[in-house]
């Protein structure tokens, strides 16, 4: 039965999991967004769509990343004390003064007891599914072809034991290098080691510039190269998740394809990074939303585009795979790139803004960025108080949402200080103005005042978790009595055990069954502002703790029983684990 104890691998180019057995169980090319080649995480019941290195009678297994890397290695051992060790990686470090991140996989396989029998399982489907390849092969590879995709796997190991997975003794290494339809410039095995050597060095220099919280490292190190993993340098894109259409819980119909970038999301995956001194991703990035900014024009500006800057991502639903656990249906695309959420003028703008003042950057923020963001500030401007989807994206319900709203001041407020920084008094002085009002506007018209809190609508009687970042992007002071009383209404409203909702109201497909990662982090960051040290350590350490054995996280978890649900790995939730170590630890200076 699938389940969300997987690894992940990847070189920002695209990703694959890898569960405890060290059977591939999803992987989409050429990237992201690409055709599930291996989807047996969205197909139990079938054989197809996995590439498997099984051990005879195989026990037990161990599994981890390879120090500070995304290097990952799973030990299987059977019950005569045989074992093998398999370790996968996609290759991502410098060459020839440029990033090497291609469309490859490689798989090392070793005997390290005995005598291990060992049967290779690669089963490839194309078209979602749908279809077979067809299968060519000379002495050392296997082609694999479909009208759409074709690729490569070059071996050392017996070709014909491997396509008729026919199991045999491993008494060597052998290694496996999946991608483009080319011949290796040199040896198999050369090669293999080569790039593992490579790319295991470039991640342990890359974390070593991670400018580090004292405590909980080793969690923040996951999340921070995970996250990495998580962006398409092409063009700077970062996706909200790996996969598509794992539920949020189980029968519920919350399946959704999470495979592109969410602008909103984005700009909390940069900020994360950015608290630990990593700001590559960020200029990525930047250069990504400048692209997105300058066809905009001033426009309506979508929440979501594809990862090529795709903006039509029309959804729709295959039926040749049965879902996680057979629970469909499996979604490609995302209606959301259809909505009207206006948080995302705010999120845009708050991504922006460190670009005018960080000296690091090779492409600082200039003038024309800026006038380019003043376009974005008057959407935000027009719209702070007009109905939206909101950053749940509701599909079938429309409010001034708080949230919203909030953002749209965010981009006042951020374009003011930007104007000032540049010199641009005038600029400055009329969007301090419209932050005014626009900050007037909210507490006027999303207070409470039988409740004593803010509301997650103008108007509305009902609570919502975002409510929590009025103080974490400066709209109120968490010492305000405002902020303090809507914490304690969120509290009793949407917490459960050491988990909160992100609302408790019925939405399009009724009553939320999980809680939403992202939204705990939120409450963590909260009560740490108030004062309330204690009560978050303990929260987070509970969150550390729901982790998968290898310290990622999906996007929701059951409160009760502590299993992860919804798309994987989640952004969201890995920003809120360096954000809460970052928040909570020790200070260097004060222990070391």
């Amino acid at each position: 039965m699938s389940s969300l104890e997987l690894g992940v691998i990847g070189n920002c180019s695209y990703g694959a999991l890898i569960d405890r057995r060290a059977r591939m169980v999803w992987c989409c090319l050429p990237r992201f967004d690409g055709d599930p080649v291996f989807s047996s995480l969205l197909n139990d019941d079938s054989h197809d769509g996995v590439y498997s290195i099984d051990l005879e009678n195989a026990v037990r297994t161990e599994q981890n990343y390879i120090e500070n890397t995304a290097v990952l290695a799973t030990r299987l051992f059977d019950s005569n004390g045989n074992a093998v060790e398999i370790t996968d990686f996609a290759p991502r470090f410098l060459q020839l003064g440029r990033m090497f991140r291609p469309m490859c996989h490689v798989r090392r396989v070793r005997p390290i007891s005995g005598s291990p029998r060992v049967q290779i399982r690669l089963r490839p489907r194309f078209d979602w599914g749908a279809s077979a390849p067809e299968i060519t092969h000379g002495s050392n590879h296997i082609r694999y072809v479909s009208s759409g995709l074709t690729f490569r796997v070059t071996t050392n190991a017996p070709v014909t034991y491997v396509l008729n997975e026919t199991p045999f003794i491993l008494e060597e290494p052998v290694s496996f290098i999946l991608g483009p339809d080319e011949t290796l410039s040199s040896g198999i095995e050369a090669t293999a080691l080569a790039f593992q050597e490579q790319t295991t060095g470039y991640w342990r220099r890359w974390v070593r510039r991670l400018a580090l919280p004292l405590e909980w490292q080793e969690a923040v190190i996951r999340a921070a190269v995970t996250l990495k993993l998580c962006s398409f340098e092409e063009t700077g894109a970062i996706i909200a998740a790996m996969t598509t259409s794992v539920p949020e819980a189980a029968h519920s119909g919350r399946n959704w394809d999470y495979r592109y970038c969410w602008l909103r999301d984005g700009f909390f995956v940069v900020r994360a990074l950015n608290s630990l001194a990593e700001v590559g991703t960020m200029e990525d990035y930047l250069r990504y939303l400048r692209n997105i900014a300058s066809t905009a024009d001033g426009s309506h500006l979508q929440p979501v585009f594809g990862i090529g800057l795709e903006d039509k991502l029309i959804e729709r639903e295959v039926t040749s795979l049965a879902g996680y656990r057979g629970m469909g249906p499996v979604r490609v695309g995302n209606q959301a790139h259809e909505h009207s959420q206006h948080d995302v003028y705010g999120n845009v703008i708050l991504a922006t803004s460190q670009a005018f003042f960080d000296k690091r950057l090779f492409r600082p923020g200039n003038m024309e960025d800026f006038h380019r963001l003043e376009t974005i500030g008057e959407q935000a401007v027009r719209l702070h108080d007009q109905p939206d989807a909101g950053m749940w994206e509701l599909r079938t319900r429309a409010r001034v949402h708080t949230s919203s709203s909030l953002m749209c001041w965010a981009a006042c407020d951020r374009l003011a200080k930007i104007a000032r920084h540049l010199g641009l008094e005038d600029r400055a002085a009329k969007w301090h103005t419209r932050a005014v009002q626009i900050h007037g506007t909210i507490v006027s018209s999303a207070w409470n005042s039988q409740r004593q809190a803010f509301m997650e609508s103008f108007g509305g009687d009902t609570f919502d978790a975002s409510l929590l970042l009025m103080a974490e992007v400066g709209f109120l002071d968490p010492s305000d009595p405002k902020f303090v009383s809507t914490v304690d209404g969120i509290e009793q409203a949407l917490r459960r055990g050491k988990h909160l909702f992100r609302y408790a109201a019925a939405d399009d497909f009724g009553e939320p069954e999980n809680a939403f990662n992202i939204c705990t982090f939120w409450y963590i960051d909260a009560l740490a502002r108030l004062g309330r040290i204690h009560e978050a350590r303990e929260i987070f350490e509970s969150m550390l703790a729901a982790r998968n054995r290898l310290g990622l996280l999906s996007e929701d978890t059951d409160p009760i029983s502590g299993e992860l649900w919804g798309n994987f790995p989640q952004t969201y939730s890995l920003v809120g684990i360096i954000n809460g170590a970052m928040r909570l630890s020790e200070r260097w200076e004060e222990t070391v």
